[in-house]
């Protein structure tokens, strides 16, 4: 509700004057207020986490969505060009009618929104955003074949934008078999305590590639051979992990939790359980996105762009991240240390129900924060608050680069990941990073 009221307070700040006084010819600068996107992308992350999507699935809807507002903006501004032709399987968006007037803006925030509620199940809290969004571009004194003409724009790119979702073999691994948990392989992952889960997602490595190749195209490296003689290579980075989490550092403590970012999080009191539903990985680097967008006065158009790029990387990087784990079916520290140093021993945080290698939450943030380094510049320095709904303090960063080693740091300081899995998954994210910044030009 918070969150709700921030927003609707935001957009009625932005038009306080008399519709009166506004003029036929100014509603077009208005409706490019950056704001519009950023609450749009806002909203999807609120909903995505109240409707606990899996981080892999929250990735697919950013993407999406994000690619959506942004081929509905682009035609509004000559300096940018369609991504169709960079993206695999988009075939080229509707175009608006020659000699038309349009309100680019408006049809962009129909587009992500329209391909947000088509991937969501709380639709009813997207419509609530959608209602005082277009109300707000109504009071801007907008001639109604501009609207009616804009919005149905928006709803053809939209419309366009998830018939090609149908395409990706998401559909299809909802219905795949169950993962075969190989019990009798002392290094192969296990369901850890308290909800023992089942894997999530194993057939991820399956769904299409946004930008990449395939999803293989940039694969980490393997982790430490497997042993559990004292004194071996995977012992040590066992123990590395058991002492840091013993440790109980405050800082290091502190670190772990603050890049948490368990959408489901399993809490046991007695004979009751219940989910802490809490912002995902890739939502947090959205929210990060935000943050440097406004810090950087960026553009409607600008705005869009970070939000598309990004999202790609976070969508691939999840893909590239999960064909390691699969491939690799390392098993977690959790269930290394309690069955080889400490049968007793917790993780600082929950253990999430996959194998270990890579850290999935290492890749996404090296490939994000390698977008944003790029699109921001190598020493951009921002504040980011994305913690503070859940209680947590907002903590400052000199680069993105900076946060993303910091993300990789707190799996070791949480005592779910081992090192080698945290720094292959940032040195695997940055090459996915750099290839999609590379690879989608969005300027002509």
């Amino acid at each position: 509700m918070k969150n709700k009221i921030l927003i609707s307070v935001a957009f009625s700040l932005l038009f306080w004057l008399p519709a009166c006084n506004n003029s036929s010819t100014d509603y077009q600068q208005k409706a490019t207020n950056p704001e519009f996107m950023h609450a749009g992308i806002k909203r999807i992350t609120d909903i995505i986490r109240h409707d606990i999507f899996a981080p892999p699935v929250a990735a697919r809807i950013y993407a999406y969505s994000a690619i959506a507002g942004y081929e509905a903006l682009v035609p509004g501004f000559p300096e940018y060009q369609s991504i169709t032709q960079y993206v695999n399987g988009l075939g080229p968006c509707p175009k608006p009618e020659a000699g038309k007037e349009y309100c680019y803006p408006l049809a962009s925030i129909n587009a992500l929104l329209t391909v947000g509620k088509a991937l969501i199940f709380s639709e009813g809290d997207v419509e609530e955003l959608e209602e005082k969004t277009f109300a707000d571009f109504k009071a801007m004194n907008m001639p109604g074949e501009v609207y009616d003409r804009s919005m149905a724009f928006g709803d053809a790119i939209a419309q366009h934008i998830i018939t090609w979702s149908k395409s990706d073999n998401y559909a299809q691994t909802r219905s795949a078999p169950k993962f075969e948990i190989k019990v009798d392989a002392a290094d192969r992952w296990r369901p850890t305590p308290p909800a023992y889960g089942d894997a999530l997602e194993p057939y991820w490595m399956t769904i299409r590639t946004w930008v990449l190749d395939s999803a293989s195209q940039f694969m980490a490296g393997p982790p430490v051979d497997f042993s559990i003689e004292k004194g071996s290579d995977f012992y040590k980075q066992a123990m590395e992990v058991y002492d840091f989490v013993n440790a109980k550092r405050e800082d290091e403590v502190a670190t772990a939790w603050y890049w948490d970012d368990n959408p489901f999080a399993m809490e046991v009191s007695g004979h009751i359980a219940f989910a802490r539903k809490k912002i995902g990985p890739g939502g947090h680097w959205m929210n990060i996105t935000a943050h440097a967008c406004r810090k950087a006065n960026y553009s409607i158009i600008q705005s869009a762009e970070a939000y598309a790029k990004v999202a790609c990387a976070l969508a691939d990087g999840f893909i590239s991240s999960w064909t390691a784990k699969y491939k690799y079916d390392l098993i977690r520290p959790e269930s290394y240390i309690n069955q080889y140093i400490d049968p007793a021993w917790t993780p600082l945080i929950q253990s999430p129900p996959f194998p270990e290698h890579t850290s999935a939450h290492s890749t996404i943030s090296g490939a994000a924060s390698t977008v944003l380094t790029n699109v921001f510049g190598d020493n951009f320095s921002f504040t980011d608050s994305t913690e503070m709904e859940f209680g947590i303090d907002p903590r400052s960063f000199n680069s993105f680069r900076e946060a993303a080693d910091q993300v990789g740091m707190s799996r070791l300081y949480g005592g779910i990941h081992y090192s080698r899995g945290n720094q292959e998954g940032l040195r695997n994210g940055r090459e996915i990073g750099q290839y999609i910044f590379d690879v989608l030009k969005t300027k002509k």
